[in-house]
């Protein structure tokens, strides 16, 4: 498994991952090409979008970090980053989002955020597990979501 920065050329990879996930019951957002581009790879707020390949380039799962910013989508504290880890139905249990989170952090670290922020679907029991195994530790939940963050400071 390769872990690297996301290019644009990964959009149609990651769409395909957001499609699965979509297919599996697991996601309701967008998951064509120009979404992915534009809200993981090319995002102004974006720090960084990691990517995990197979030695053939077939991208396994992502993970997209973010500044928060005033009025963001998630209602999460301005200057703390948002995560988010999708990986296909068919590559869980690789160890795949521990290896993601591990880029991941180092560029929070380089971005000098001092929290992260992990909004989960209620239903999704895998992602809520993966969170706390992390590290993340929920601050907050409502009929919905729960809400998770990583203290780095």
């Amino acid at each position: 498994m390769i872990i690297r920065p996301s290019l644009p050329t990964d959009a149609p990879g990651i769409s395909r991952v957001l499609t699965a996930l979509t297919a599996a019951g697991l996601r309701v957002s967008p998951s064509d090409t120009d979404f992915a581009l534009n809200n993981y790879i090319e995002n102004p707020n974006g720090i960084e979008c990691s990517v995990a390949t197979d030695p053939e380039g077939s991208i396994l799962g992502f993970q997209a970090l973010l500044m928060a910013v005033e009025g963001n989508h998630y209602g999460v504290t301005p200057g703390w980053g948002i995560i988010g880890t999708h990986i296909h139905p068919e590559a869980i249990r690789q160890g795949i989002g521990g290896k993601l989170f591990i880029a991941t952090r180092s560029a929070a670290l380089k971005a000098n955020l001092k929290f992260i922020d992990a909004t989960i679907q209620n239903y999704n029991t895998g992602g809520l597990a993966y969170y706390e195994s992390v590290g993340f530790r929920t601050y907050e939940t409502n009929e919905d979501a729960i809400r998770k963050v990583f203290d780095l400071s």
